[in-house]
């Protein structure tokens, strides 16, 4: 055989095994839900920060960001029927709901346009999803009570947009937990939103129905700094506050760290989780076989990482992991 032939042959066998359709063409659209805290904003600037340089390069012709007004389902299924028609290649989704956009999704789908879903993600079955295990967020915080407060004790829960699948997984997890240590028991219960401002003035209203022994306050993520001030407000002394990565709920936490040794635990999503979303999508687009089911890891934060995990947590931001094209192509492999 000569040497031409045989570079001939070994082309064809790397081609046959590599993604190669041009998405420099391409265009992707993320559309969120929300954007009214810390790590929805946190989000969006991961998305900026990966995508843009993505577009200049020449990698896709575009990765607009759209987000709707309000949380509504309604408003979010027609801003995708807008992103049909505008003809983009692919549409990255965090849903205001598991099943309320499965029919705009699969719009989508029929017309030839991927679909990846992330942290709010939709059950569609044309529909690629990407999510961490909300329900092992909930249940870590009960195991991270039970070994620091073995007597157990009162608990108030902050839980985050009602109607989301997110807020719906962490409390699945956290009455998992509760099950599995029942010297635990939730005696109060408000929405904070997942955002600072929300939480504490939901728990301040809360507290004067509250028996003075609550011990810990479970949460969901961008509510701990809130409820340690609705707490000092009223007077009371701050229990244990499962916080949830935010900058501001890590400065607090060391500062008290430092200040009389206090002890608690922080886990949340990556906001960057969105990057991971867009190069799945560009991978998808791109020829590559993507299972439907991806699972990224919780990002926890503990009391012997919480100085390394603050010095790179920016200010006003949110403990973060961005993904690259070589880290999702990985993340793809390992699902495989």
């Amino acid at each position: 055989m000569n040497k031409a032939l045989v570079l001939s042959v070994l082309t064809v066998a790397l081609f046959s095994t590599t993604a190669l359709a041009e998405t420099s063409g391409k265009r992707i659209a993320l559309s969120n839900n929300y954007a009214g805290n810390s790590w929805r904003q946190a989000m969006l600037t991961s998305w900026d920060t990966v995508t843009k340089p993505a577009v200049e390069a020449g990698t896709v012709a575009a990765a607009d960001a759209f987000t709707t007004a309000e949380n509504q389902a309604t408003e979010q299924a027609a801003q995708i029927q807008n992103l049909i028609l505008q003809g983009y290649d692919a549409i990255v989704v965090n849903a205001a709901s598991p099943t309320a956009l499965n029919g705009a999704v699969k719009e989508a789908c029929d017309a030839g346009i991927i679909v990846v879903s992330f942290d709010g993600i939709v059950t569609e079955p044309c529909a690629w999803r990407i999510a961490v295990d909300f329900k092992q967020m909930g249940r870590n915080q009960l195991d991270f009570l039970a070994a620091k407060l073995p007597g157990g004790g009162n608990l108030l829960e902050i839980r985050g947009l009602a109607g989301v699948s997110v807020d719906d997984e962490i409390h699945a997890g956290i009455e998992d937990g509760l099950a599995k240590h029942p010297s635990f028991k939730v005696v109060g219960s408000v929405n904070g939103d997942w955002a600072q401002d929300v939480a504490q003035k939901a728990v301040a209203g809360i507290l004067p129905s509250l028996p003075d022994d609550i011990v810990a306050v479970v949460t969901q993520g961008g509510d701990g700094y809130g409820a340690a001030q609705a707490f000092a407000a009223a007077g009371r002394t701050v229990p244990t506050i499962i916080m949830g990565n935010r900058e501001d709920e890590l400065k607090w936490w060391k500062e008290q760290k430092n200040a009389n040794g206090y002890e608690t635990y922080s886990v949340s999503i990556a906001p960057g989780v969105s990057t991971l979303a867009f190069w799945v999508a560009q991978q998808i687009l791109d020829g590559a076989d993507v299972p439907k089911e991806l699972v990224v890891p919780l990002v926890e934060v503990t009391q012997a990482n919480l100085e390394d995990q603050l010095a790179v947590t920016g200010a006003g931001s949110v403990t973060n992991v961005e993904y690259t094209l070589e880290d999702t192509q990985a993340t793809i492999a390992a699902a495989k």
